[in-house]
Formats: C-alpha cells, sequence, structure tokens
C-alpha cells in the first residue's frame, strides 16, 4: 500500500484534454465505486490548469483510475494516457505538497491554489472517500504551504502586469485609501489594474472615455464617477493615480500639458500609468518634479524581476517541502507498525486481566481494593511496555517495519499478533 497520484497538467497536456478529464464536485459520488482492495482512500483537484486523483493502495488502482475516466468522461485511454503522469511514495507525497504549495503552478507561488486544494480535499472528505492516510496528507500539505508562505517571499512581489501596477502605487504612496484614481480608456488590462488598486483600498474612482456611455459602464464595475473626456483635465488636477489605455495613436497628455497640470495641483506627486500602445502619454512627461511615469514595458520589467525572486524563493521552498514530506514519510512508514503494536496490546491485556481475575476470585476483595488492584496493574503492564511500543514506532519510522513483526512473535513466543484477536481464550 502506497500513496499514489494520477494526473495531468498545463505542462503535460493540452486544454482540450484537461477539459475532457476535468471533474466536478457532483463526481464524488462516483469515486465510491472505486473503493476497494485495491484503493482504500482517493481525493481529487480539479482546476483550469490541472485534474489530479490521489489515493492510497496499490498500483492496480493506477489502472482503476484510468477506467474510470474512460468510461465517466467518455475519453479513450489512448487519447489522455500519454499526457497523465504518475507518481508513488515520497514522489507523491512531494507532488502534493509543492502543488499546495503553488510550486506547481503555472504562475509561481500564485495563492488560488490553497483554497482550491483545501475545499477539494474537504469535499472528499464530506463524500466519504477519505481516511486517515490522506486526511494526514491533506492536513500535512496545507501546513507546509503556509510555511513556505511564512518562511519564504514566493507569495510576494506581484507578476502580473496589473498588479505590478498596484505594488508600485503602494510604494508612492503610504495610504492608498486617501489617493483618488482615474481610469481613462476602456483597455481590459487597465480596467483590471484600477480594480486591483480598488481591491486594495484606493479610495475615489473616475472613469474618463471618449464614449460616454462606456464610461458609465464601467464606473458602473468599479463603483466610481464616469466623467466625458471634456473633463480628462480636471481629473487630472483631482487624481493621485492615472491609468490610461485608450486607441488613440497620438499622445493625449503631452508635456506641455502636464507641467500646467502639476502647477494647479500645487505639484502633488501624481502616478501615471500608461499601459496604451502606442503610448498615452508622451515621454518627456517623466522629466517633470513629482511626476511617476510607467508604461507598458516598465511594468514588463518589474514584473520579470519579480518572478526572478520568486524563483530565488521558490529554491527555499523546495527545501521546506523536501522537509515536511519526509516528516510525513516517517509517519506514514510508522503506521504499517499499528497493527502489531495494537495486537501486541491487546496480548498483554489479556493476560493482566486473567490474571487479574483469578486472584481476585481467589481472594475477593472489597470493591475499593479491586479497584486498586486494577489501576496497579493497567500501570504496571503500561510501563512495561510503554519501551517496547516507542522502540517500534520509532524503527518503522525508519522503514525497518518489515522484521519488526517476526522479531516480536519470537521474542514473545507468539504464534500469531493478528490485531484485536484475544489470544488468551481457551487457555
Amino acid at each position: 500500500m502506497d500513496v499514489y497520484v494520477v494526473g495531468i497538467n498545463h505542462r503535460t497536456g493540452p486544454v482540450e484534454i484537461r477539459e475532457k478529464l476535468a471533474l466536478s464536485p457532483d463526481d464524488a459520488e462516483g469515486f465510491k465505486s472505486l473503493l476497494g482492495l485495491s484503493i482504500r482512500e482517493i481525493a481529487y483537484l480539479s482546476t483550469c490548469n490541472r485534474v489530479e486523483i490521489y489515493f492510497w493502495g496499490d498500483e492496480e488502482g493506477v489502472e482503476q483510475v484510468k477506467d474510470f475516466w474512460e468510461q465517466t468522461k467518455g475519453v479513450s485511454k489512448g487519447e489522455f494516457d500519454r499526457h497523465l503522469y504518475v507518481y508513488r511514495g515520497r514522489d507523491a507525497v512531494v507532488h502534493v505538497f509543492r502543488v499546495a504549495s503553488s510550486l506547481d503552478s503555472m504562475v509561481l507561488g500564485e495563492p488560488q491554489i490553497v483554497g482550491q486544494f483545501k475545499d477539494a480535499f474537504d469535499l472528499c472528505s464530506r463524500a466519504g472517500l477519505t481516511g486517515p492516510i490522506l486526511n494526514n496528507l491533506m492536513s500535512k500539505a496545507l501546513a507546509a504551504s503556509k510555511k513556505v508562505r511564512t518562511k519564504t517571499g514566493i507569495g510576494e512581489s506581484a507578476v502580473s502586469v496589473s498588479y505590478a501596477a498596484v505594488e508600485l502605487a503602494s510604494k508612492i504612496f503610504d495610504d492608498l485609501g486617501r489617493c483618488a484614481v482615474t481610469l481613462v480608456g476602456a483597455g481590459e488590462m487597465a480596467e483590471l489594474a484600477a480594480l486591483h488598486l480598488k481591491e486594495a483600498g484606493a479610495g475615489r474612482m473616475l472613469v474618463v472615455n471618449r464614449t460616454f456611455e462606456r464610461a458609465v459602464d464601467l464606473a458602473k464595475r468599479l463603483d466610481g464617477e464616469p466623467l466625458s473626456f471634456d473633463a480628462f483635465d480636471r481629473a487630472l488636477i483631482e487624481s493621485d493615480i492615472v491609468i490610461t489605455s485608450t486607441a488613440s495613436q497620438e499622445p493625449i497628455l503631452r508635456y506641455e500639458k502636464m507641467k500646467e497640470v502639476m502647477r494647479a495641483r500645487k505639484h502633488r506627486p501624481i502616478f501615471i500609468i500608461d499601459i496604451a500602445v502606442p503610448r498615452d502619454v508622451e515621454e518627456r512627461v517623466q522629466e517633470i518634479d513629482n511626476v511617476y511615469l510607467y508604461n507598458i514595458d516598465d511594468l514588463e520589467a518589474v514584473v520579470e524581476e519579480n518572478r526572478r525572486k520568486r524563483e530565488r524563493e521558490a529554491v527555499k521552498a523546495e527545501v521546506i517541502v523536501a522537509e515536511q514530506a519526509d516528516k510525513f514519510m516517517e509517519w506514514l512508514r510508522s503506521q504499517e507498525i499499528v497493527p502489531l503494536i495494537v495486537g501486541l496490546r491487546n496480548w498483554v491485556e489479556s493476560i493482566r486481566k486473567s490474571e487479574l481475575e483469578k486472584t481476585i476470585s481467589r481472594i475477593k476483595p472489597d470493591p475499593k481494593t479491586e479497584k486498586a488492584l486494577n489501576a496497579m496493574t493497567s500501570a504496571i503492564v503500561n510501563k512495561i511496555m510503554h519501551p517496547v511500543f516507542t522502540y517500534l514506532k520509532q524503527e518503522s519510522a525508519k522503514g525497518n517495519a518489515g522484521n519488526l513483526k517476526e522479531t516480536v512473535k519470537a521474542l514473545f513466543a507468539l504464534e500469531d499478533l493478528d490485531e484485536g484477536k484475544d489470544r488468551n481464550q481457551g487457555k
């Protein structure tokens, strides 16, 4: 028995295959049919970039998973098999921990996967698909993810142009809540940047567009104030952050105009994000004091540097994941010895009870003395067996569970140690 991962992601298979194999919450019920001798516990994660099935079982379970996809999704193995990856044991555990820590994501360090991962396992747990092994795997994977985010900077620094704009604005202004933002034009990237600024706490939102109806529409989505293009100068004077993304073939904001605006602003700092191509803002504008001008190339440069930062942090994160995976594997190996410990404990306990009953029937003590005898014999047995159980767990965690059963049987002169069996019956 081992931990297995069978999956496909954005690197191994195209979207047309991933979407055919995609799983929904409604599939949880169907997964119950897979539970059996080869698959004892199972869970799945399905996002736009990956579809993965995790299970605790044996190698035959891999083919059962593939059969499930073929039968329920109507796609032949020949179509998807070559795109799948299969991990087992420690490799599977490391992969799960890397996924939960967003080290295997399309965007390194993206935070969405943590919630997706947790929701997926919660769903499978509620459906009765998981047990102690996968539940602990989920818990440890989320703990590893949290440790990665607190001990490294993998989730810091913007890696999209729209988030880079917010990052730069936060460096220029101490309190975004006191900043007014103007969006000029209707570019998707500019609108996204404005939306991120609003989510980051930016205050008043102004929307300027040559088509006023479009300004009204955008302002509704941003909970802002629509303005006609004639009010552009007024917006520049009143705003702290300006995002431009028009389709103009000529600059809409030139050097001389911006000098006039800055005089009217009494030279208060202004942050201008020019995402338009061709550019909306004349390049010389950046020479004016207290004007911070960034164009699309500037933002891309910030994004690229931030990606490199995340990659450097990912090296630290991989070390954390490896350490946490090793700890889980130690725990997993220790579980191999649990039936042996339970059987040995039951055997010892059956002897204690038998001898106690003989003594009680012979001396016929009062209830208080009988209770004291029971407590005393339990304490003696526990103190004698505690180092034995501790040793068995420690050796099992090291991967030495294989020979321990025979050693224990020989040491205690036992023929069998089936879990839960009363070995004193009939003696």
